[in-house]
């Protein structure tokens, strides 16, 4: 066998040998020997994801044809870095917004314009933290886990105090009168908690947040869900006890959380398998998980409104080619390791980024559609809150916020 096999080998060679070292420089490539793909050195191990299929969520989306959301207006461009999550205080001042180069600042209005509030740790400093425009930029990623990353912000009704859960930094919160926050939560189990993303606020003191990947950080927050890997968290610490524990686990990039407006149930979006979630914790269903909603792109954070309805910040779309690769992990961890940047495979997926905000009831029925298709205002969103007749739209990556009235 082993002499045939070697006979087999060697008419290959010599009868074609173009095809012979195509075949090395591809295997050459996909070895990534450089580490100059998108998923460089990591232990890349792609996974099946458990997501709806694209005929079955894509063929009845009919998404916004007005394209409403390109009339909204962009405020406080080049002054805010990546507002994630925005906020707004007990007195309805704001809003506040957690920032990419690791602060959290307050609108104090035209005249005193943006202040520092408060900072997650006292690791940060100006000179190390502070880059301006480019904090939305790769350029921010080597100090991020220095400077911090206030993503998810929430003040308690009651208390005025306003909790935070930065991305490096667990879980933390800060008084009414803003200055360095206090940690609260950096472990689970006596485990870390790697990816802190979102919270919300019960009022019988229980503090729901996201860990989003015990195995990656927010700088490679792309690889969790390129691999499609689900070590992610649902957590809830206690305020009396001061004791964190797992609700959840076993999720695929859990991001943001939202309460009910009775407080029945819990809302979270799992980004890498584009739903969002339902996890009732009052009546008969208390403990039960259910999809609420399949979604046509990629959910970041969700926010209710007055009429207990939410909304969901979406990077739309899914493609068929994008498909394809998630339900052939091995296609993944071949096509992922080309030397080509991330930018590029995704067009050559047909992947064309583009801002929806989606309202839902809550049984996850389609209440409104809103679209920004030519990136006009946003061409990628993570937040959405609707307060007194307009929309106030955050932004992981870029350096302004949005809004549209409404409705």
């Amino acid at each position: 066998m082993e002499k045939r096999i070697h006979l087999i080998r060697s008419q290959i060679v010599s009868q074609r040998p173009h095809l012979f070292l195509l075949s090395l420089a591809f295997a050459f490539l996909v070895a990534d020997p450089f580490g100059l793909s998108p998923v460089g050195d990591n232990d890349f191990k792609p996974v099946k994801n458990d997501i709806a299929p694209y005929k079955q969520v894509m063929e009845s989306w009919h998404g916004d044809k007005n394209n409403r959301l390109g009339l909204g207006n962009l405020e406080f461009v080049n002054e805010i870095y990546g507002p994630e999550s925005l906020e707004f205080d007990i007195f309805g001042h704001g809003p506040y917004a957690g920032l990419a180069d690791g602060r959290i600042v307050r609108w104090m209005g035209v005249d005193a314009g943006w202040e520092t509030f408060a900072l997650v740790t006292l690791n940060w400093s100006e000179k190390v933290c502070a880059k301006g425009k480019d904090s939305t930029t790769p350029k921010q990623w080597k100090v991020e886990s220095q400077c911090g990353r206030p993503l998810g912000l929430r003040f308690n009704k009651e208390t005025g105090d306003l909790y935070i859960a930065d991305a490096y930094y667990g879980l933390l919160v800060v008084g009414p009168e803003g200055g360095v926050a206090t940690s609260l939560a950096t472990h689970v189990d006596g485990n870390p908690i790697l990816f802190a993303n979102d919270l919300d606020i019960h009022t019988n003191g229980s503090i729901f947040f996201t860990d989003t990947s015990k195995k990656y950080n927010r700088v490679n927050h792309f690889l969790i869900m390129l691999e499609g890997e689900d070590t992610g968290r649902l957590l809830r610490y206690d305020i009396a006890t001061r004791y964190t524990h797992v609700v959840l686990d076993g999720l695929s990039f859990p991001n943001g959380v939202q309460l009910s407006k009775d407080q029945s149930f819990l809302l979270f979006t799992e980004t890498t398998n584009c739903r969002l979630m339902k996890l009732w914790i009052e009546g008969p269903k208390r403990g039960t998980l259910e999809i609420v909603a399949n979604l046509p792109g990629f959910p970041d954070n969700v926010r209710v409104n007055e009429k207990g309805q939410f909304w969901v910040a979406i990077d739309c779309c899914r493609t068929r080619a994008q498909e394809v690769l998630i339900h052939n992990p091995w296609m993944r961890s071949i096509y992922f390791r080309l030397p080509i940047q991330m930018r590029f495979l995704a067009r050559l997926m047909g992947m064309r980024m583009y801002t929806v905000i989606l309202l839902l009831n809550e049984n996850g029925e389609i209440v409104d559609v809103l679209e920004d298709k030519k990136g006009v205002v946003m061409k990628l969103v993570s937040e959405v809150r609707e307060i007194n007749g307009k929309l106030w739209i955050g932004t992981v990556a870029h350096n302004h916020i949005a809004t549209l009235p409404y409705p």
